[in-house]
């Protein structure tokens, strides 16, 4: 696949997104330029650790932007902790060049991610049960999710 039309792909790909599923891109986002990071650092490739780290800072950095106390002080306090703490791991794996701290970032990356797609998975079920009630349907429960699963 051509440059262009990765990138044509990619658009098209957010802009039909839930905010649920972009959340989930930027950490792949995070979690695929931190690994970058790390395999340069493992060449000593300085400059390909400062390149992928540095992308995955500004993800960081909007996932800590995307965040709406508003809605949820007490979370959204606590992301902002954990967002912050990454951040700072991975600024000290640029500079002091420093495995230990990408692999700190990338542990909490992936748990974070994980957390995500549990949540994801969640709202996808109460989604599905709203709307089977919509349409007089029984609601998916954990019998149909086992049939589904040996259908499949």
């Amino acid at each position: 696949m051509n440059h262009q039309a990765a990138n044509h792909y990619l658009r098209t790909k957010v802009f039909t997104s839930t905010p649920e599923q972009l959340q989930l891109m930027l950490y792949d986002g995070a979690i695929r330029f931190t690994e970058q990071g790390k395999n340069a650092l493992a060449k000593n490739d300085f400059e390909g650790v400062y390149n992928a780290l540095s992308r995955a800072q500004k993800i960081i950095t909007e996932l800590q932007c995307g965040l709406k106390p508003d809605v949820a002080p007490e979370l959204c306090s606590k992301l902002s902790a954990l967002y912050n703490f990454v951040f700072r791991k991975l600024v000290d794996a640029n500079i002091q060049h420093d495995m230990r701290a990408i692999e700190e970032a990338l542990q909490i990356l992936h748990y974070q991610r994980e957390t995500w797609v549990l949540l994801l998975d969640k709202l996808g079920k109460t989604k599905a049960g709203i709307a089977a009630t919509k349409i007089d349907m029984p609601a998916p429960n954990e019998q149909m999710e086992r049939q589904l699963r040996m259908t499949a």
